[in-house]
């Protein structure tokens, strides 16, 4: 967010505290993107839907183990929430809103916020629209996903009422342009966009038989749709790590074949698991001095499944370990203001969990504490 926008929510925010707290509030799951985050001061922070809005935990002090939370920031009416963090730190929510009419239908819209420091409280929720103005329509509208490119310029993807792609995007002085129409056909909820290094932007969407993908040829430039990947994605299983310079791998529960690996031009190659299809987390960092991809998710049973392998050669085998007790929703990976891997889930009972890399070989996490 930039220039006059950007000064407008500051204001909003220097008044906006979390609510009163409430010891009843638990998660009701997690947020789709990346909701485990590391701050510009070092901190961490995780963030969770709840009834009636969202939780969030934040480290006490960078690396320090301790937490403060959950702070409850309310959202009435708030159906799914995804959140994306920009290049300089900041913390960008975008949530589907259904609110009742008073001719009995619900109005459905895109809500956006942000948090500028860690810790912070967030802006107010602010309209980003719905590009249907019909409410029958409206109402088929999907759940908002973001991505946040180099120049601070937010991407908002929504599947329309007839299963294409729409995106808006913040343009210059932080004013939000019209809705664009991606187009597609049969696209699935848990679209999945990537900010790349480069400035660039990529999107890939799940049809249930296929995978569609769209790349910027230049940066900040128009979307643009390539060839089908013919391969199908479970529809919200979908992660994308950079893991070489403009280059993404993307890793998704497959249809017929537990988790696989996937390069543009390159066949996709099975890394095996038991996935219960929700989004894969991942994170790349050095392991015994290998530029190495950390890989976690969820199985049929609950259970968070973790591995890592040398960065694009899962060619030469993904060996999976458990990780946490059962979990709600998918994990969370990141890496602490010191290099070290942080596993984060929700359990059964609303809390959120905890595991840290320890000082040893290889990817030897400590056990998982409740915050």
């Amino acid at each position: 967010m930039r220039g006059g926008a950007a000064r407008a929510a500051q204001r909003r925010e220097s008044g906006r505290r979390p609510d009163a707290p409430d010891a009843g509030k638990a998660a009701t799951g997690t947020a789709a993107g990346t909701w485990l985050v590391l701050g510009a001061d070092g901190r961490l922070t995780a963030y969770a839907p709840c009834q009636g809005g969202l939780l969030r935990w934040t480290e006490t002090a960078a690396g320090g183990g301790g937490w403060s939370g959950p702070d409850f920031f309310a959202a009435p009416g708030l159906t799914h929430l995804s959140i994306a963090q920009g290049g300089d730190g900041f913390v960008h929510f975008l949530g589907r809103r259904e609110r009742p009419r008073a001719d009995g239908r619900v109005a459905v819209d895109v809500v956006y916020a942000l948090q500028y420091q860690s810790g912070r409280p967030q802006t107010e929720w602010v309209p980003v629209g719905n590009p249907h103005k019909e409410p029958e329509r409206a109402g088929l509208l999907g759940v908002p996903v973001g991505a946040v490119d180099t120049s601070g310029a937010v991407h908002v993807f929504v599947r329309n009422a007839g299963g294409g792609v729409m995106l808006r995007r913040e343009g210059k002085g932080g004013r939000w342009e019209p809705w664009s129409d991606l187009q597609g056909s049969q696209v699935q909820d848990g679209l999945a966009p990537t900010a790349m290094s480069s400035g660039h932007v990529e999107l890939l969407a799940s049809t249930g038989t296929s995978a569609l993908r769209w790349i910027q040829p230049e940066a900040g430039g128009v979307m643009r749709r390539t060839p089908d990947v013919r391969s199908a994605p479970v529809p919200g299983s979908v992660a994308a790590l950079e893991t070489a310079p403009g280059r993404l791998t993307y890793y998704w529960a497959d249809a017929g074949s537990g988790l696989v690996a996937y390069r543009a031009g390159n066949w996709a190659i099975p890394l095996g698991g038991d996935p219960a299809g929700d989004a894969v987390a991942v994170v790349r960092t050095a392991l015994d001095g290998y530029d190495c991809t950390v890989l976690a998710y969820r199985d049929v049973e609950g259970r968070v499944m973790l591995a890592a392998c040398g960065t694009e050669n899962e060619a030469a085998g993904v060996w999976w370990s458990p990780a946490a007790e059962r979990s709600v929703g998918c994990p969370g990976l990141a890496l602490d203001v010191y290099g070290r891997v942080v596993l984060a889930t929700i359990g059964a009972d609303g809390a959120l969990y905890i595991s840290r890399q320890r000082a040893e070989q290889g990817l030897a996490m400590g056990p998982s504490a409740r915050v």
